[in-house]
């Protein structure tokens, strides 16, 4: 028998067993209720209603400012996909909006349980994010569109119900694929010359969203870019496309409002590709919203392409097909939906600024805000009022795929971190869904500022919101699956297992997904701590040896803040080996940037073993090796470093000589004699910035090995070359 018949011979032995018809209704279960392992009936409906506003003109959000719109440029829709296993129906909406409340989406989930009788706490509805259609929340300088608030609802319970009708036996399969080139940072890490002023008149600014293209202040980004596009993909038994589910992490392309934006261009290219007929029910295709709060398509190490949305729209439609083509497809698969509501606290203003906040909203009475200031300043009236947020979460799994759906706009790191420990593989995140409750910062984001972290109802959760949201959207892929969540492990690839076969005292792989601790991976439990002014989990050196095929080496970035240890016993003969990336002009300041240092913490004349690059006090982007300001002595390199650019180095001190190699030379990059400085039995050991914080590292630091003996040359220079080595 083939796939199909055998598709529709055993949905109907499904269905005389629980005395059902096909188009019938079932009761719905428990996210325990339903085992993945357990063979039951699949079916699938789908379809796109149309949700473009009747009334015109209309308020658009998206922006800072508040737009009227008399024209819609293309169709805005709802996207509907129901499944049923036979045990569980559970609704899926991709609404093309930029945000939607949690209480009109309730709203929406009643009527269509009214319709459907599928429970409200099986049905996820999201926003895909786009920046040019009418508003039903407000935000920032925008308000709602009354008119569309009272239309949009009874729309998605009709798209729901029509979804539900068209259930039909169906075939399910679904795959993840790359697609780095559609997707970038957004948020970039500025020079420690160039920190920016906030709404409220603080100098905080060490990370900007969307900085020019190029821009020399500009160090690197401020996280890591989660580029997977994952589709789940529905078919009739005969084969015939019924629905295509992707999501994918991008912000937004601006378009001319009223439109779909990218999401809808992308729809219209992927159902061409397919090349599906015309017979009814009509193909439903539909990209949700990844975890793209700090990412866009701009890709800011770059010059600015020149670039439209529909081309940007079909080259990703074009990855998608190329994956979709590959997809196996299994006929039966079980359900599980597990929901819960989060409580949290928001950012409310201090006395100083709500006193600020309400002499600025004096001028503010019957307009609307003009300006950046007046904006932010109304925005801690509403922090103060609303003080608490309540997150409807959700888990839904379907065979062994594992979807969440978060309320927020979320950052790249975070959902790479809920993939990572999913218990479900493959994992993806369908953020904006369920309401709205602004960004969410991973906490170690909050220090570096920028806009996604000011406090507004835009990004006015507690510091700790991220995390607390993370771990509970694990607790919810527990439940479904039944199983528990995944440690992170981090592969050694043949440079790490070169470095660990040479006997380090500490190694700092700096691969961590965040703080305060930096895992010592030596086995001597020498772990390090984080400061604040750390970024976690960027790329790091682009070298085949330092990971296993198929993974990325990550790092930290430093930015204000150091990683200190304490070594015990590792007396005067010692080497340290580091990877590092400068964003540090050399004409800026007296010292670009101290890499390393051993010292007594805040020690006045910073007494100890410094190594740094070079600024205009001397050896200009060079490397130096300095030993406190009381005796001042200093050994200089001769190579100029390039900016942006990684370099490998060893420091080895062994009593009054020091020998430094740069990139696994041979000939020593620094060699000579310097005074011991630093008190016997210092144990700390900074990354990153100097034992008194003076002239912190601007930029990436990766794999630092500290060995209690002095390296030779050939093992520096076999390190150096493993990394170069492919697995």
């Amino acid at each position: 028998m083939s796939r199909q018949a055998n598709c529709c011979a055993f949905l109907a032995v499904a269905c005389a067993v629980f005395g059902l018809m096909p188009g019938g209704s079932v009761a719905n279960t428990s996210a325990a209720d339903a085992s993945p392992s357990s063979e039951v009936a699949f079916r699938a409906g789908a379809y796109a209603i149309d949700v473009s506003p009747k009334t015109l003109p209309a308020i658009v959000n998206g922006y800072t400012f508040e737009r009227t719109v008399n024209v819609v440029h293309d169709p805005l829709h709802a996207r509907c996909l129901v499944l049923d296993d036979g045990n569980t129906r559970v609704a899926i909406v991709v609404v093309d909006i930029c945000v939607m409340p949690r209480d009109l989406i309730d709203r929406a989930k009643r009527l269509a349980h009214e319709l459907t009788d599928i429970p409200t706490d099986r049905m996820l509805a999201s926003a895909t994010h786009t920046h040019s259609a009418p508003s039903v929340l407000p935000a920032l300088g925008s308000g709602v569109d009354p008119h569309y608030v009272e239309y949009l609802p009874g729309r998605i319970a009709e798209g729901i119900r029509l979804a539900a009708e068209n259930l039909a036996p169906a075939q399910i399969g679904w795959t993840v694929v790359k697609a780095p080139e559609h997707t970038h940072s957004r948020r970039w890490i500025m020079r420690p010359d160039r920190i920016g002023t906030d709404p409220f008149g603080q100098r905080r600014e060490r990370a900007k969203m969307c900085p020019a293209y190029q821009d020399p202040a500009a160090v690197g980004p401020a996280g890591p870019v989660d580029a997977d596009l994952s589709l789940v993909s529905i078919q009739s038994c005969e084969g015939r496309p019924i629905a295509l589910l992707a999501n994918y992490s991008m912000h937004y392309f601006h378009a001319t409002p009223i439109s779909a934006g990218y999401y809808g261009r992308f729809v219209q290219h992927i159902t061409k590709l397919i090349g599906v007929d015309d017979r009814e029910p009509p193909f439903v295709a539909m990209m949700s919203q990844g975890t793209s709060g700090d990412q866009m398509y701009m890709d800011y190490s770059r010059p600015k392409p020149d670039l439209d949305i529909d081309t940007y729209a079909g080259g990703v439609a074009k990855v998608a097909f190329e994956a979709y083509e590959k997809i196996e497809y299994r006929d039966s698969v079980t359900l599980a939906m597990a929901e819960a509501v989060l409580p949290l606290g928001r950012r409310v203003p201090d006395a100083e600024r709500l006193a600020w906040a309400k002499q600025m909203m004096i001028a503010v009475v019957d307009r609307p805000p003009k300006n950046r200031p007046e904006i932010f300043a109304r925005e801690q009236i509403y922090l103060e009022a609303d003080p608490t947020a309540e997150l409807k979460l959700q888990a839904l799994r379907i065979g062994d795929i594992g979807i969440t759906a978060i309320p927020c706009e979320v950052y790249g790191i975070s959902g790479l971190k809920i993939k990572a420990q999913s218990p479900l593989d493959p994992t993806f995140n369908i953020t904006l869904a369920n309401g709205e409750e602004g960004y969410i910062p991973p906490p170690e984001q909050h220090f570096l500022g920028g806009y996604s972290t000011w406090e507004a109802r835009t990004a006015g959760l507690e510091e700790q919101a991220e995390a607390k949201i993370v771990d509970a959207v694990l607790g919810l892929l527990e439940r479904v699956s039944d199983k528990k969540r995944r440690e992170v492990v981090h592969t050694h690839g043949g440079y790490a297992r070169a470095i660990l076969a040479s006997g380090p005292v500490a190694y700092w792989r700096m691969s961590e997904f965040g703080g305060p601790t930096a895992v010592d991976d030596s086995g001597k439990e020498n772990h390090g701590a984080y400061e604040e002014g750390v970024a976690f989990y960027l790329n790091g050196p682009p070298r085949p040896g330092f990971s296993d095929r198929g993974t990325i080496n990550r790092c930290a970035h430093f930015a204000g803040g150091r990683m200190r240890a304490a070594v015990k016993d590792l007396g005067r003969t010692y080497s340290v080996e580091m990877w590092f990336y400068n964003g540090m002009p050399g004409d800026v300041r007296q010292v670009a940037g101290y890499l390393f240092s051993r010292g007594v913490d805040g020690a006045e004349d910073a007494p100890g073993d410094h190594l740094g690059i070079g600024g205009t006090a001397g050896a200009t982007d060079r490397l130096f090796f300095f030993n406190g300001n009381e005796l001042g002595q200093m050994l200089e390199g001769s190579t100029r470093l390039d900016l942006k650019r990684w370099y490998h180095v060893v420091l080895i001190r062994d009593g009054r000589k020091v020998t430094l190699y740069l990139d696994g030379n041979p000939e020593p990059e620094i060699t000579g004699e310097v005074d011991i400085a630093e008190p016997r039995g210092a144990e700390h050991l900074f990354i990153g910035g100097r034992n008194d914080n003076f002239a912190s590292f601007a930029g990436k630091v990766d794999e630092v090995a500290v060995y209690d003996r002095a390296l030779t040359a050939d093992e520096v220079g076999q390190h150096y070359a493993q990394a170069n080595r492919k697995p």
